[in-house]
């Protein structure tokens, strides 16, 4: 994989099912330690870390409120699932930012289609909301009925995965449709290196169970020949 000038080798690292049960750290260490060196850079799927702080949450628990049961549906539905357009989702999104907040997303949403723009919901709701995924939506059965929230403090867990392990971290965002988004990156990440080296989601979808990916630059393209 070509990335900013860079042979980058990909490394996908298998965990199996990881749950609340589970640390962050920890799970790097057991399951990627040994397969670092230095000058790797670690990443992590945002989902994942989000399920063991805890942030799965079963659809049996969200209570939709007046807000949330209106709210929904007015909320574009996203290329790459449901997102926030369902009455669970969207309770989660109004606990997690507060119920004016996603008003003012709302009215900047209902104005931007009338300009027919797209994306100013969740430019205004922010990215904690945009980051949850709506029940019905993973891959992995043990969480399909479950709302899962974005991670809490991405860049604290990727800095603390680079303490850890003497390598930078990401947390990233990454499917077979937009491509990578890093959510959160250790102070000396290349962030661009990364989005660019996972762009078409070499861990899989669904219950591929490989959330971890080592990137390793190997060589850069004008040192070749």
């Amino acid at each position: 994989m070509i990335a900013r000038g860079l042979r980058v080798r990909r490394i996908p690292v298998k965990t199996g099912l990881l749950t609340e049960k589970d640390d962050v750290v920890e799970s790097v260490r057991r399951f990627a330690q040994t397969q670092l060196r230095p000058g790797d850079v670690m990443t992590i799927a945002e989902s994942p870390v989000a399920v063991m702080q805890g942030r799965a949450i079963p659809i049996t628990q969200i209570r939709p409120g007046f807000w949330a049961s209106v709210l929904w549906r007015f909320v574009r539905k996203v290329p790459y699932g449901i997102g926030l357009r369902s009455p669970w989702s969207m309770q989660c999104a109004i606990d997690e930012v507060g119920a004016p907040r996603i008003l003012r997303a709302a009215i900047a949403g209902a104005w931007g289609k009338l300009r027919r723009r797209r994306g100013d919901f969740y430019r205004v709701a922010g990215k904690q909301a945009a980051m949850i995924d709506a029940a019905h939506t993973s891959g992995v059965r043990e969480y399909y009925e479950c709302v899962i929230l974005g991670p809490k403090d991405p860049d604290k867990v990727a800095q603390t995965l680079k303490a850890e392990t003497g390598c930078e971290a990401a947390v990233v965002d990454v499917n077979d449709v937009f491509g990578c988004a890093v959510v959160g990156a250790s102070d000396g990440l290349d962030v661009k290196m990364v989005e660019d080296a996972l762009a078409d989601n070499p861990a899989g979808q669904g219950d591929a169970m490989t959330p971890i990916v080592i990137l390793r630059p190997e060589k850069r393209m004008k040192d070749e020949g």
